[in-house]
């Protein structure tokens, strides 16, 4: 019998190594797996390279992991933004690398991960700092630069139901980045605010298939189902 639900945080944690590249959803705090980043700090891996939309904020979640020297890496598109006060001083104390990557190469990156693609060509960042070193071609009369997929050994995932086969759904804006990030890990773990029981999902409104997830954490918070 298929059951990817876990019952505690360390077996939803087990097996992440140090040096592991970990995909986190969401948009800032929106859809952000805060519970699951939480369990990561917990669980102790280390020189971790993390891909996020940003580089957290205050000293909570993704900045609290990178505050404690567990980040040798980020790989984001907005690594500055309203109370990111631990990345930039990592940053200028060269404690911490950084990848800046387009917030729509970011998401195709990974995308291209989970599709098997190796690697695709973009209009974007031609002709800027971003496109240096990378190879240009041209396709009718325009230049474009090429990006290689962005796969993760780990995935973190907030959704808003799940079965035990790790069919997941999500909640309006806190879909982001979700979706892209699971299809892209080797390991995906999702928490999540519901559990259904097998058949209450439509199959039409899942969005991430179950067999892109491997692990699925019960954490409740917030708003009761609507």
């Amino acid at each position: 019998m298929i059951n990817k639900i876990v019952k505690t945080m360390a077996e939803a944690m087990e097996g992440i190594k140090d040096g592991s590249t970990v995909l986190i959803g969401g948009f800032g705090a929106v859809g952000q797996p805060a519970l699951l980043i939480e369990g990561l700090i917990e669980q102790g891996a280390s020189d971790l390279t993390i891909v996020a939309n940003n580089a957290g904020t205050g000293r909570a979640g993704l900045a609290r992991l990178m505050e404690l020297g567990r980040v040798k890496k980020i790989i984001c598109s907005f690594p500055r933004s309203a109370g990111s006060v631990v990345f930039e001083e990592l940053f200028k104390a060269g404690k911490i690398e950084l990848e800046i990557v387009p917030q729509g190469t970011l998401a195709e990156r990974m995308r291209a991960a989970g599709a098997g693609i190796p690697a695709f060509y973009t209009a974007t960042a031609v002709g800027t700092k971003l496109a240096a070193g990378k190879p240009v071609q041209e396709f009718d009369g325009r230049s474009y630069v090429m990006e290689r997929a962005l796969p993760g050994d780990v995935a973190l995932v907030e959704a808003w139901r799940a079965d035990r086969w790790g069919n997941l759904t999500y909640r309006s804006s806190g879909r982001n980045f979700n979706p892209v990030v699971a299809t892209a890990a080797k390991l995906t773990i999702a928490q999540s605010q519901h559990i259904e029981e097998l058949g209450e999902l439509d199959p039409e409104i899942v969005v991430t298939p179950g067999i892109y997830v491997k692990r699925v954490i019960h954490l409740p918070y917030g708003d009761p189902k609507s």
